[in-house]
Protein backbone atom coordinates (compact mmCIF):
# COMPACT_ATOMS: atom_id res chain seq x y z
CA UNK A 1 0.00 0.00 0.00
CA UNK A 2 1.64 3.56 -1.34
CA UNK A 3 1.13 6.62 0.87
CA UNK A 4 -0.51 9.24 -1.72
CA UNK A 5 0.57 13.35 -0.75
CA UNK A 6 -1.62 15.90 -1.51
CA UNK A 7 -0.74 19.16 -3.11
CA UNK A 8 -0.48 21.13 -0.13
CA UNK A 9 1.76 18.24 1.35
CA UNK A 10 3.85 17.82 -1.44
CA UNK A 11 4.87 21.65 -1.86
CA UNK A 12 5.29 21.83 1.99
CA UNK A 13 7.77 18.76 1.82
CA UNK A 14 9.53 20.29 -1.10
CA UNK A 15 9.78 23.58 0.42
CA UNK A 16 11.48 21.84 3.60
CA UNK A 17 13.76 20.85 1.36
CA UNK A 18 17.37 22.30 0.31
CA UNK A 19 17.27 23.39 -3.66
CA UNK A 20 20.30 25.31 -3.29
CA UNK A 21 23.92 23.84 -1.62
CA UNK A 22 26.21 25.90 -3.56
CA UNK A 23 26.75 28.81 -2.52
CA UNK A 24 24.67 28.05 0.38
CA UNK A 25 27.01 28.89 3.49
CA UNK A 26 24.87 26.66 5.48
CA UNK A 27 25.53 23.63 4.21
CA UNK A 28 29.29 24.20 4.72
CA UNK A 29 30.02 22.17 7.57
CA UNK A 30 33.51 20.73 6.96
CA UNK A 31 34.09 17.45 6.55
CA UNK A 32 36.14 15.19 9.89
CA UNK A 33 37.24 12.92 7.24
CA UNK A 34 39.63 15.48 5.04
CA UNK A 35 40.14 17.11 8.74
CA UNK A 36 42.31 14.06 9.87
CA UNK A 37 43.66 13.59 6.24
CA UNK A 38 44.98 16.58 6.11
CA UNK A 39 46.61 16.26 9.61
CA UNK A 40 48.35 13.19 9.10
CA UNK A 41 49.60 14.25 5.84
CA UNK A 42 51.10 17.01 7.55
CA UNK A 43 52.59 14.67 10.45
CA UNK A 44 53.93 12.00 7.41
CA UNK A 45 56.16 14.91 5.59
CA UNK A 46 57.24 16.48 9.07
CA UNK A 47 58.34 12.61 10.34
CA UNK A 48 59.99 12.05 7.27
CA UNK A 49 61.47 14.94 7.15
CA UNK A 50 63.07 14.87 10.50
CA UNK A 51 63.95 11.23 11.09
CA UNK A 52 67.55 10.01 10.78
CA UNK A 53 68.04 7.03 7.60
CA UNK A 54 70.90 5.25 6.97
CA UNK A 55 72.32 5.45 10.58
CA UNK A 56 74.52 1.57 11.33
CA UNK A 57 72.79 -0.60 14.03
CA UNK A 58 76.65 -0.15 15.55
CA UNK A 59 76.03 3.63 16.37
CA UNK A 60 72.45 2.73 17.90
CA UNK A 61 73.88 0.54 20.00
CA UNK A 62 76.83 2.78 21.32
CA UNK A 63 73.88 5.24 22.08
CA UNK A 64 72.56 2.82 24.43
CA UNK A 65 75.78 1.69 25.98
CA UNK A 66 76.13 5.89 26.57
CA UNK A 67 72.24 6.05 27.90
CA UNK A 68 73.38 2.90 30.41
CA UNK A 69 76.48 4.62 32.14
CA UNK A 70 74.19 8.46 31.86
CA UNK A 71 72.27 9.06 35.95
CA UNK A 72 68.55 9.18 35.99
CA UNK A 73 68.47 13.53 35.72
CA UNK A 74 70.86 13.47 32.57
CA UNK A 75 69.79 12.38 28.57
CA UNK A 76 70.97 11.01 26.01
CA UNK A 77 69.75 12.74 22.65
CA UNK A 78 69.43 11.73 18.96
CA UNK A 79 71.23 15.10 18.28
CA UNK A 80 74.28 13.59 20.36
CA UNK A 81 74.76 10.70 18.49
CA UNK A 82 74.72 12.76 15.38
CA UNK A 83 77.39 14.88 16.68
CA UNK A 84 79.43 11.90 17.66
CA UNK A 85 78.64 10.55 14.33
CA UNK A 86 79.77 13.92 12.73
CA UNK A 87 83.02 13.99 14.82
CA UNK A 88 83.69 10.03 13.85
CA UNK A 89 83.57 11.36 10.32
CA UNK A 90 86.06 13.78 11.03
CA UNK A 91 88.30 11.97 12.89
CA UNK A 92 87.42 8.16 12.98
CA UNK A 93 90.24 7.67 15.00
CA UNK A 94 87.99 9.27 18.03
CA UNK A 95 85.47 6.13 17.46
CA UNK A 96 88.08 3.04 17.12
CA UNK A 97 86.11 -0.33 16.82
CA UNK A 98 82.48 1.78 15.06
CA UNK A 99 81.93 1.31 11.37
CA UNK A 100 81.73 4.93 9.49
CA UNK A 101 78.99 6.81 9.76
CA UNK A 102 76.66 8.10 7.43
CA UNK A 103 72.82 9.19 7.34
CA UNK A 104 69.75 10.88 5.63
CA UNK A 105 68.36 13.69 7.26
CA UNK A 106 66.19 16.37 5.22
CA UNK A 107 66.04 18.89 7.75
CA UNK A 108 68.43 18.75 10.66
CA UNK A 109 67.17 18.96 14.30
CA UNK A 110 68.92 22.22 15.02
CA UNK A 111 66.63 23.73 12.69
CA UNK A 112 62.96 21.43 13.50
CA UNK A 113 63.07 18.70 16.43
CA UNK A 114 61.48 15.35 14.97
CA UNK A 115 57.37 15.05 15.97
CA UNK A 116 58.73 11.92 18.89
CA UNK A 117 61.34 14.46 20.03
CA UNK A 118 58.31 17.03 20.52
CA UNK A 119 56.51 14.36 21.70
CA UNK A 120 58.75 13.30 25.05
CA UNK A 121 59.39 17.39 25.43
CA UNK A 122 55.76 17.84 26.37
CA UNK A 123 55.95 14.74 28.04
CA UNK A 124 57.95 16.12 30.25
CA UNK A 125 56.68 19.20 30.31
CA UNK A 126 53.56 17.57 31.28
CA UNK A 127 54.68 16.10 33.66
CA UNK A 128 57.23 17.87 35.74
CA UNK A 129 56.56 21.83 33.99
CA UNK A 130 59.03 24.36 33.24
CA UNK A 131 61.04 26.50 35.16
CA UNK A 132 59.71 25.51 38.71
CA UNK A 133 56.37 26.36 36.68
CA UNK A 134 53.48 23.06 36.49
CA UNK A 135 52.49 22.88 33.25
CA UNK A 136 48.53 23.44 34.90
CA UNK A 137 49.67 26.69 36.52
CA UNK A 138 51.71 27.73 32.97
CA UNK A 139 48.00 27.69 31.28
CA UNK A 140 46.26 28.59 33.87
CA UNK A 141 48.17 31.97 34.00
CA UNK A 142 47.94 32.17 30.00
CA UNK A 143 44.23 31.63 30.18
CA UNK A 144 43.39 34.12 32.69
CA UNK A 145 45.75 36.80 30.77
CA UNK A 146 43.92 36.39 27.69
CA UNK A 147 40.23 36.00 28.92
CA UNK A 148 40.89 39.45 30.95
CA UNK A 149 42.12 41.13 27.74
CA UNK A 150 39.21 39.57 25.75
CA UNK A 151 36.47 40.52 28.21
CA UNK A 152 37.68 43.95 28.43
CA UNK A 153 38.25 44.25 24.96
CA UNK A 154 34.37 43.06 24.20
CA UNK A 155 32.73 45.00 26.90
CA UNK A 156 34.51 48.32 25.45
CA UNK A 157 34.58 47.52 21.81
CA UNK A 158 30.70 45.95 21.33
CA UNK A 159 29.21 49.39 22.59
CA UNK A 160 31.51 51.90 20.43
CA UNK A 161 30.87 49.74 17.20
CA UNK A 162 27.36 49.82 17.77
CA UNK A 163 26.90 53.21 18.59
CA UNK A 164 29.42 54.07 15.32
CA UNK A 165 26.48 52.12 13.56
CA UNK A 166 23.89 53.87 14.79
CA UNK A 167 24.97 57.72 14.69
CA UNK A 168 27.21 60.13 13.02
CA UNK A 169 27.74 62.14 16.10
CA UNK A 170 29.69 58.72 17.17
CA UNK A 171 30.47 57.66 14.27
CA UNK A 172 32.61 60.91 13.99
CA UNK A 173 33.91 61.11 17.02
CA UNK A 174 34.94 57.44 17.14
CA UNK A 175 36.15 56.93 13.44
CA UNK A 176 39.25 59.33 13.60
CA UNK A 177 40.78 57.07 16.98
CA UNK A 178 39.76 53.83 15.76
CA UNK A 179 41.06 54.03 12.22
CA UNK A 180 44.25 56.15 13.57
CA UNK A 181 44.89 53.07 16.29
CA UNK A 182 43.48 49.94 14.42
CA UNK A 183 46.62 49.77 12.49
CA UNK A 184 49.25 50.05 14.98
CA UNK A 185 50.84 46.40 16.01
CA UNK A 186 50.34 45.81 19.82
CA UNK A 187 53.85 44.44 19.56
CA UNK A 188 55.32 47.61 19.02
CA UNK A 189 53.35 49.28 22.08
CA UNK A 190 55.42 47.11 24.62
CA UNK A 191 58.15 49.36 25.31
CA UNK A 192 55.74 52.06 26.01
CA UNK A 193 52.79 49.70 27.54
CA UNK A 194 56.25 49.07 29.95
CA UNK A 195 56.26 52.37 31.08
CA UNK A 196 52.73 53.32 31.52
CA UNK A 197 51.77 49.68 32.87
CA UNK A 198 55.09 48.08 34.76
CA UNK A 199 55.98 45.22 34.05
CA UNK A 200 52.94 43.38 36.07
CA UNK A 201 49.60 41.74 35.25
CA UNK A 202 48.34 45.17 34.16
CA UNK A 203 50.46 45.81 31.38
CA UNK A 204 49.78 42.42 29.96
CA UNK A 205 46.03 42.82 30.05
CA UNK A 206 46.12 46.16 28.44
CA UNK A 207 48.42 45.04 25.53
CA UNK A 208 45.89 42.53 25.22
CA UNK A 209 43.06 44.81 25.73
CA UNK A 210 44.46 46.92 22.54
CA UNK A 211 44.57 43.64 20.02
CA UNK A 212 41.33 42.50 21.35
CA UNK A 213 39.02 45.99 21.21
CA UNK A 214 39.83 47.44 17.21
CA UNK A 215 38.94 43.90 15.85
CA UNK A 216 35.36 44.06 18.24
CA UNK A 217 34.25 47.65 17.38
CA UNK A 218 34.83 46.60 13.28
CA UNK A 219 32.97 43.74 13.46
CA UNK A 220 29.93 45.32 15.93
CA UNK A 221 30.02 48.33 13.51
CA UNK A 222 29.59 45.70 10.46
CA UNK A 223 27.00 43.98 11.88
CA UNK A 224 24.84 46.72 12.19
CA UNK A 225 25.58 47.90 8.73
CA UNK A 226 24.32 44.29 7.59
CA UNK A 227 20.69 44.67 9.18
CA UNK A 228 18.15 44.72 6.73
CA UNK A 229 16.06 47.93 6.97
CA UNK A 230 12.84 46.19 6.25
CA UNK A 231 13.00 44.79 9.37
CA UNK A 232 13.73 48.16 11.14
CA UNK A 233 10.80 49.68 9.20
CA UNK A 234 8.85 46.97 10.17
CA UNK A 235 9.64 47.18 13.74
CA UNK A 236 8.81 50.87 13.90
CA UNK A 237 5.40 50.46 11.96
CA UNK A 238 4.27 48.15 14.72
CA UNK A 239 4.98 50.50 17.35
CA UNK A 240 8.14 49.42 18.53
CA UNK A 241 10.40 51.97 19.94
CA UNK A 242 14.26 52.18 19.61
CA UNK A 243 15.28 50.75 22.50
CA UNK A 244 13.11 47.65 21.45
CA UNK A 245 14.51 47.95 17.43
CA UNK A 246 17.83 48.20 19.42
CA UNK A 247 17.24 44.57 21.72
CA UNK A 248 14.63 42.45 18.93
CA UNK A 249 16.01 43.63 16.07
CA UNK A 250 19.45 45.04 15.56
CA UNK A 251 21.37 42.95 18.29
CA UNK A 252 20.40 39.52 16.88
CA UNK A 253 20.86 40.52 13.53
CA UNK A 254 24.46 41.95 14.48
CA UNK A 255 25.16 38.91 16.77
CA UNK A 256 27.00 36.96 13.91
CA UNK A 257 29.35 39.71 12.81
CA UNK A 258 30.05 40.60 16.68
CA UNK A 259 31.02 36.45 17.39
CA UNK A 260 32.76 36.53 13.91
CA UNK A 261 34.84 39.35 15.26
CA UNK A 262 35.54 37.79 18.90
CA UNK A 263 36.52 34.17 16.57
CA UNK A 264 39.28 36.42 15.74
CA UNK A 265 40.53 38.53 18.41
CA UNK A 266 40.51 35.23 20.24
CA UNK A 267 43.73 33.93 17.79
CA UNK A 268 44.91 37.67 17.49
CA UNK A 269 45.22 37.40 21.58
CA UNK A 270 46.92 34.60 21.51
CA UNK A 271 49.53 35.59 19.18
CA UNK A 272 49.97 38.86 21.07
CA UNK A 273 49.71 37.00 24.25
CA UNK A 274 53.15 35.44 23.41
CA UNK A 275 54.39 38.96 23.24
CA UNK A 276 53.34 40.25 26.55
CA UNK A 277 54.28 37.64 28.73
CA UNK A 278 57.21 39.01 28.11
CA UNK A 279 56.88 41.88 30.61
CA UNK A 280 58.17 40.29 33.42
CA UNK A 281 56.73 37.32 33.06
CA UNK A 282 58.06 33.96 35.43
CA UNK A 283 55.23 31.97 34.16
CA UNK A 284 52.85 31.52 31.02
CA UNK A 285 53.00 29.86 27.77
CA UNK A 286 54.55 32.41 26.04
CA UNK A 287 57.52 32.44 29.19
CA UNK A 288 57.91 28.78 28.25
CA UNK A 289 58.64 29.82 24.75
CA UNK A 290 61.40 32.56 25.13
CA UNK A 291 62.38 31.03 28.40
CA UNK A 292 63.45 27.72 26.18
CA UNK A 293 65.04 29.72 23.25
CA UNK A 294 67.23 31.00 25.33
CA UNK A 295 69.05 27.36 26.03
CA UNK A 296 68.02 26.46 22.26
CA UNK A 297 65.50 23.94 23.11
CA UNK A 298 63.55 23.73 20.29
CA UNK A 299 62.20 20.71 21.26
CA UNK A 300 60.14 22.34 24.60
CA UNK A 301 59.60 25.61 22.63
CA UNK A 302 57.38 23.65 20.16
CA UNK A 303 55.67 21.43 22.37
CA UNK A 304 54.57 25.09 24.45
CA UNK A 305 53.53 26.04 20.37
CA UNK A 306 51.59 23.38 19.63
CA UNK A 307 49.58 23.22 23.03
CA UNK A 308 49.01 26.86 22.09
CA UNK A 309 47.54 25.65 19.03
CA UNK A 310 45.62 23.29 20.61
CA UNK A 311 43.97 25.41 23.17
CA UNK A 312 43.17 28.50 20.31
CA UNK A 313 41.77 25.76 18.01
CA UNK A 314 39.42 24.34 20.99
CA UNK A 315 38.44 27.58 22.26
CA UNK A 316 37.51 28.35 18.25
CA UNK A 317 35.54 24.81 18.37
CA UNK A 318 33.92 26.12 21.68
CA UNK A 319 32.63 29.45 20.02
CA UNK A 320 31.48 27.53 16.95
CA UNK A 321 28.98 25.56 18.82
CA UNK A 322 27.84 28.69 21.13
CA UNK A 323 27.38 30.11 18.27
CA UNK A 324 25.11 27.73 16.60
CA UNK A 325 23.30 27.25 19.99
CA UNK A 326 22.86 31.38 20.45
CA UNK A 327 22.55 32.26 16.55
CA UNK A 328 20.10 29.59 14.78
CA UNK A 329 18.85 32.09 12.66
CA UNK A 330 22.60 33.28 11.06
CA UNK A 331 22.33 32.64 7.19
CA UNK A 332 18.61 32.41 7.14
CA UNK A 333 17.25 35.87 6.05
Amino acid sequence: MSLRLNPLQRSQDQSTRKTVTFGDATEVSGALRWSLISLLVILFFWFMGTTVWGMPQEWYDYADEVRAGLTEDESYRQRDLLRDCERAAENPEEFPGLPPCSYTQWINERTLPSPQQVFWAGWDFGRNGYSDVTLWEHVWDSFSRLGKGLFWGVIIGVPIGLAMGLSNRWRGVFDPIVELLRPIPPLALIPLFIVWFGIGEEGKVNLLLFAAIWIMVIAARSGVLAVNTTKVHAAYSLGASKAQVLRHVILPNALPEIFTGLRVAIGVCWGTLVAAELLGSSSGLGFTIFKARQFFLLDTMLSAVILISILGVSMDVAMRVGEKRLIPWRGKG
